[in-house]
Parts: C-alpha cells; structure tokens; sequence
C-alpha cells in the first residue's frame, strides 16, 4: 500500500495523489475528493472537535393515541400530561410551555418520578418485564403505596409492586385471550364504571362483583373511554362513533357532542379545569373543549411513518409529510400547523423553492406535487416513473428543480414563475441503484447525488449529463449537506456501519454543525466539516424508532427531527 502511505486507519484510507480519502461500507469503496485547500495538511490522525453548540429538546409534535389507551392526565402543576416517542410532555396550555421528562430509553422498565422536578424517585423491573409493559396503575385505596403492572409476554404477566421499596410484592399469568371490557373507572362512591367492545356502559356496586345498574347502547361501537368528573357526573367516548357523552349522576343522559372526523375516535378522556375536557384520539390529536361548547385541535400529530421534512428558506415555518398522506406545514414559534392538506398518495420528500411561495412533495407512486405555500392550493402535479420520489430539491438560483426516484434516475425540471411554472429538461441516467439524497451547488451549476448501493455521482443539470472530471467539482462551495457521503460528512460513519444505518444529515446555514439521523433513535451533533473518522458527536434521544429526516431552521435556532414508527416530529433549541 506504498501508493497510500499518507495515512490509513480501519476502513478509511487517504490518498497523497489523489488527493482522497476512500472509506468502505459493507465492503465497498467510496472514494471522496479532498478541496485543495484541506489537502496539503489534511491528516486522517487529526482528532476531531466537539460542536461547540448543543440541542436541547424545545417542542414535541404529535401524540400517541393511535394504539394506545388511558395516556392522557391532568396534572396538579395544571399541566397536562402524555407522551409521544419516549418523551413524557408536560404542557401549560395556558403558559403555552412544555417541559419533557427524558427518563426512558430502550430498556423496559417502570419508573417513577416527580412532575415538578422531574427527577427519577424509583425504577422497577429492569429484566423482568417481557416485550413491553402495556398499562399501569397506582392503587386508590391505601394512598398509592402499591402499583401494578402488565407486560406485553404471551402470558401478560400481572406483577403487583411495592415502588417505594421496589420490590415486587406478587405476580400472575393472566389469560392471552382478551376480555372486551375496554376501559374502567372509580367513582367518588367507590362503584367501579366500565365500557366494553359492545358499546355498553356497567355500574358495579361498591364492594360487590354484582352490575347493579347498566346502560346498555350508550355508543354504537365500543366505549374507549371513561373519566368521572369531580361534580359526579361522568364522561364517555366511543370508538367508532367519536361522541363524547355526558352522564348523570343516576347515569342519564345529559349532553353529547361528536368529534369531527378528520381527528378520529376518541381514545381517551381526562378532566381539566373548569367545565374543560381533553380528548385524545386515535388519528394521534389532543382535543380541547366541552361537551357544551365542542372541540378544538390542541395538538396535531401525524399517524404514521414521517419521511418528508423541508424547512421555509427566511421564516421559521417548516413541511412534513408522511405515509398518512398529510401534509403539515408548521411554525416553530407557536408550535400550530399554520395549515394541513391530504393529499391522494403517501408523502416521501419535500422541498421549498428559494422564495418559500411554492413547496414541492414526492410521493411513493412517482407523482409529485407543487403546493403553494399561503394558500396551500395546487398548483400542478406531475408524474416520472412508478417509484418513491425519495428526493425534491429545487436549485439555490430558483432555476432548476432536481426529483430523485427509486428507479435509479433523478428528472431534471427548468422552472419558471417563481416555482409556478415547471417543464421537464431531461433526466440523469448513470446510478446502478435508487437515488437517496441530492445537493446543489451554492452557484447552482451542478448537483451532486447518492445512492443505494452507496455511489457519489455529480451532474450537469443544463445538459443532463454527468460530470466525470474530479478537478470539475473537487473545490465546488454545496448550498446544502443533506448527502450522507462526501468528504465534508464521513466523519459520522461509526464503524463497522452498514450503509444504512444514518438516514440523513443536514449541514446548519452556517455552516459550522452538522446533524444525523439514524436507526438507532438517535440524533448527533457534529462539528463541520466532519471528515476525521469516527467524529465526535453529542448524542441525543427522544426519539423511539428509527430518525427518518434531520434540518436546521432557516435562522440556525432550531433543528427539527421526525420520527419513523413513533411519527413525532422534535424540535431542539441549539444552544
């Protein structure tokens, strides 16, 4: 390896003649052009420095109501109570404030702890519980001392806790069949109310196993929630047919109200202050309102896989979209979508025009779209191929409209009208595998691509051509980093990576940090460039799945990161 003899560590190796550095992933090369004004002290032995900047987690989006029950409270601080991804969120509504309890991680462990502080006071069950711990509950008669827990094993195992202590006073196999008693609730009184797949409500009289009064019908479909209200009366909400009912205290009824559609059934229900309620529904929405005067959108969530991210090139608004074909565009100072769309299929990519008035969507069938941003009407839609659009990325200049697909080619677009207008130009043809992420050049002459099969390739957009001269691009000044290799960002490869571990990167406006997403739920903080080996990063979780897409607010004061199977979008402050 004499040729090379500038330097090689495990899996990278630097190139005096070249002027490159080549890692490997799964095996294969990936070589990455150094810029000449880092090559002549350029040493793969430099230690890389730590960002000096780091997140803090600001906002969580979404909520979890889509399989999931009784996970919705009101707090004595006067803040309510849920959690989305693994983050507890505690949210003013009134102060318009979150505060975020960061206590969980991968293991499958109950844990206690202070809503004020937010301090851990006891964790319970590290090795015992199987799979996942699905429902809990504080006893109500002995002052909370003992809690009980229900895994997710084959046997549901039921396990009766003493938390103060942490030991585990009993357990019990329950039976894997389910009973249709969906939801249950204590009275003041100390009769026990509970709802069922049938849509009927049963009193059990204190004390006794006996149904002393039942209120048969009270939904069509089952009753997912029930929460007795401090003046007596009592509260329901029903699956499929999203009402939410107030009963009497001898369980007459009083009022009702139906949910909208757009927000889903009615998960579950708590009480706030005054005659308020909050409603968390199955489509992953926290309603606010009364059964007297209706319901209000409080948060809104995605339902299901979050893929596409964009943010607005001068204001602090941003895109997403997902498989649940909606989109959101969102502000991040009041934390509402300023407006959301559905549209025919499930979202892949985003990307603004640089006049934030057009916004552009892939889809997973080779349609894409053109939405404007004030009004989001449509302003075109067009098709290339049948595949994901796994990139839409419009030139720094506003001229050219780049769209990656999983057929292996990106379709050049020339654009006209301020992102209005659009008329094909060509398509690049050279990558053996699907087309993953794209950068402009900050002059807009040229765009660089990855691929599945881990390929750096550059193009001509004027000619559709690509562009084989190392020397051609090797100073090029990119607009944008979202390109998981290339010389600037292969420091955040880890070894023994995959290839597929890091789902996305983006360089801050900067041009100072840089930030991954990958599919272990975890965000990293970088120094940029990143081109040492195995870079430090901070490390940051949130997330309880795979971290699909990562970007930086226009003005470098946030970052945003969204969420594969927990479909949360975080917002972190850099500080």
């Amino acid at each position: 390896m004499s040729s090379f003899g500038a330097g090689k560590t495990k899996e990278v190796i630097f190139s005096v003649e070249d002027g490159s550095v080549k890692m490997f992933l799964r095996g294969r090369p990936v070589p990455m052009m150094i810029p000449d004004e880092l090559a002549p002290t350029y040493s793969l032995d430099t230690r890389s420095e730590l960002p000096s900047c780091r997140l803090k987690l600001d906002w969580v989006y979404g909520y979890r109501g889509r399989d999931c029950r009784a996970n919705l409270y009101l707090l004595p601080t006067g803040e309510i109570v849920y959690f989305v991804a693994s983050v507890a969120v505690l949210y003013s509504v009134e102060e318009q404030r979150q505060r975020h309890y960061l206590g969980h991680n991968d293991d499958i462990k109950v844990r206690i702890w202070d809503s004020v502080s937010l301090s851990t006071l006891h964790v319970l069950g590290l090795g015992v519980f199987d799979r996942a711990v699905c429902c809990v509950g504080f006893s109500k008669s002995n002052g909370g001392n003992l809690l009980c827990a229900v895994d997710e094993s084959n046997d549901h195992m039921l396990s009766v806790w003493d938390w103060a202590k942490e030991t585990k006073v009993v357990d019990v196999k329950k039976h894997e069949k389910p009973k249709y008693v969906l939801c249950v609730t204590f009275l003041e009184g100390g009769d026990v109310v509970t709802g069922d797949s049938g849509g009927n409500l049963y009193v059990w009289g204190k004390g006794g196993n006996r149904i002393t009064q039942a209120v048969l019908g009270a939904h069509d479909g089952g009753v997912f929630g029930l929460c007795a209200l401090r003046d007596g009366t009592l509260v329901s909400g029903g699956g499929r047919d999203r009402r939410v009912v107030l009963w009497g205290s001898d369980y007459s009824k009083l009022q009702e109200v139906e949910v909208p559609e757009d927000f889903g059934p009615v998960r579950t229900v708590a009480e706030g202050h005054g005659d308020t309620l909050y409603v968390g529904t199955t489509r992953n929405s926290i309603l606010q309102g009364s059964v007297h005067t209706g319901f209000s959108l409080l948060v809104q969530g995605h339902v299901e896989e979050l893929w596409g991210l964009a943010t607005h090139p001068s204001r602090a608004q941003f895109v997403t979209c997902g498989q649940d074909k909606l989109v959101h565009l969102g502000r991040s100072e009041s934390h509402q979508p300023l407006w959301s769309r559905i549209i025919e299929d499930p979202a892949r990519s985003a990307g603004f025009h640089p006049s934030g008035s057009v916004l552009a969507v892939g889809t997973v069938t080779g349609r894409w779209l053109l939405l404007d941003t004030e009004t989001h009407d449509l302003v075109a839609i067009h098709t290339d191929g049948n595949e994901q659009i796994s990139v839409v990325s419009f030139s720094p200049d506003g001229a050219y409209l780049a769209v990656g697909s999983h057929d292996n080619l990106v379709y050049v677009y020339t654009v006209d009208q301020g992102g209005r207008k659009v008329s094909r130009l060509g398509k690049c043809s050279g990558h053996s595998s699907f087309i993953t992420h794209l950068d402009w050049a900050q002059d807009s002459s040229c765009f660089v691509t990855n691929s599945g099969d881990y390929e750096i390739l550059y193009w001509d957009p004027a000619t559709c051509k690509q562009i084989t001269s190392a020397d051609a691009v090797r100073n090029m000044e990119w607009a944008t980093a979202t390109c998981v290799l290339g010389f600037g960002v292969f420091g955040i490869w880890s070894e023994g990576a995959d290839g597929t571990d890091i789902n996305a990167v983006a360089r801050s406006h900067d041009g100072k940090l840089l930030a991954s997403a990958d599919d272990f739920g975890k965000v990293h903080l970088f120094s940029y460039p990143c081109c040492q080996p195995r870079a430090l990063s901070h490390k940051y979780g949130g997330h309880s799945s795979h971290v699909t897409n990562v970007a930086f607010l226009w003005d470098d004061s946030m970052a945003l990161t969204t969420g594969g199977k927990d479909t949360s979008v975080l917002q972190w402050r850099v500080v």
